[in-house]
């Protein structure tokens, strides 16, 4: 029986032409020889060599080891390149150029596919937020005056974004053991996850320039399913009155596919109802719907522990990236923000250990023992999917990563 081609999907392939996700990869025979490839189900296409193969105005663009040139290029070109790749994969006249240039994921290493400026973490659950609220200030409002009035995020560290895969180290700090009167420096007792995610920005703003919610898909490259990694008894002790900072900055994990913005279309979902009026630069109430419905299972060890909707978001990447402009920063080609911790309001669809577990009050219970937050060697993986168009799904790649022993 002849082998079948690697064009040959599988009907309703998650990683068919309705997704074509962008990363970075080497091969063994040259290891240091990056160059951007698409996911085609189970396979990547040598970009590069496709679009030199195929006569494409953008191969020069597209010869690059990292994502940036084509990030900075704008949605014009990124539009043209996605048509084209459709074409160079579903075309029975393209066929014979393109599929030798088809590698099997298995034999590929896949590396960061961009090289990150800037890093914004957002906080845009509501019931993310209710529920730590809850935890840490059982007597008051659970959510502060500002919450529904505005995105609230902090910058984080471009430099230990990773990409899936890379081992996790357990992070030395000061925390404040309890009942104690004086720090304890030390590996942090409390590591936890937080799945979020993470939406990659390509076009670049001037100084002063602000980005209006209209704006959001000519900036905005794509998505990508992110782990801010958390080391909750560092935070706790750290973070007034500034925020968070050691206790968040040793390592935030993305996957190496990065999907662009156009294949969502069919998952875009409107937000939560808004408690409170908008200011003007906020007000999505006319734009087109800006949250997106994807489905996350976090998994430790293999064990699925939950399945956050991020449907549930109250706030959209439009309106964070509007806010995070508003004052006139400026964007960068390879700017990374992401979403905060995604919740919904079910107990299984908390985000991150410090929910399931409610502060280590309720044990996780995992087949090789209860968890509150994570031990050496945990490996902790997040997936995702999409409704794509007629039915399909788009799949996100998987984020993974592995704990080891504070050096």
């Amino acid at each position: 029986m002849p082998q079948q081609s690697p064009l040959d999907l599988p009907e309703g392939d998650p990683f068919g032409p309705h997704n074509l996700p962008y990363g970075v990869f080497s091969t063994a025979d040259a290891p240091h020889h990056r160059r951007i490839g698409v996911r085609y189900g189970d396979h990547v296409l040598d970009l590069a060599a496709a679009a030199a193969a195929h006569g494409s105005p953008h191969a020069e663009l597209l010869a690059h080891p990292t994502l940036n040139p084509l990030l900075a290029a704008g949605r014009p070109v990124w539009q043209a390149v996605r048509a084209a790749l459709r074409g160079w994969l579903t075309d029975p006249a393209r066929r014979a150029a393109t599929e030798p240039l088809l590698l099997p994921l298995s034999d590929v290493a896949l590396h960061l596919p961009f090289e990150v400026a800037d890093y914004v973490d957002f906080y845009a659950s509501e019931h993310h937020a209710t529920n730590v609220g809850r935890m840490f200030r059982p007597d008051g409002d659970p959510l502060t005056p500002n919450w529904k009035h505005l995105p609230i995020g902090y910058h984080g560290r471009a430099g230990t974004v990773v990409v899936s895969g890379t081992p996790v180290i357990r992070p030395l700090g000061q925390r404040m053991p309890p009942g104690a009167t004086t720090p304890a420096f030390g590996p942090t007792q409390r590591l936890d996850i937080e799945a979020e995610v993470g939406f990659v920005v390509g076009t670049p703003t001037a100084l002063g320039e602000r980005v209006p919610l209209e704006s959001f898909r000519d900036h905005v490259f794509g998505v990508t399913l992110l782990n801010d990694w958390s080391a909750r008894d560092i935070q706790s002790w750290e973070y007034r009155p500034l925020g968070p900072f050691l206790g968040k900055s040793f390592a935030t994990s993305v996957s190496p596919w990065i999907t662009p913005l156009d294949a969502f279309d069919a998952a875009r979902t409107s937000p939560p109802a808004r408690d409170f009026p908008l200011l003007p630069y906020l007000d999505d109430a006319a734009a087109e719907p800006g949250g997106l419905d994807l489905r996350i299972e976090v998994a430790i060890n293999g064990h699925p522990v939950a399945h956050p909707p991020f449907s549930a978001m109250y706030w959209t990447a439009a309106q964070q990236l509007a806010h995070m402009t508003v004052n006139g920063a400026s964007l960068r080609t390879g700017d990374l923000f992401a979403s905060g911790t995604v919740s919904g309001p079910l107990p299984e669809e908390r985000g991150c250990l410090l929910e399931l577990t409610w502060a280590g009050r309720d044990p996780v219970e995992l087949p090789d023992g209860k968890r509150t937050f994570l031990e050496d060697g945990d490996e902790v993986t997040l997936t995702a999917w999409a409704p794509g168009p007629d039915g399909v799904r788009v799949q996100l790649g998987e984020v993974r990563g592995q704990i080891v022993p504070a050096v």
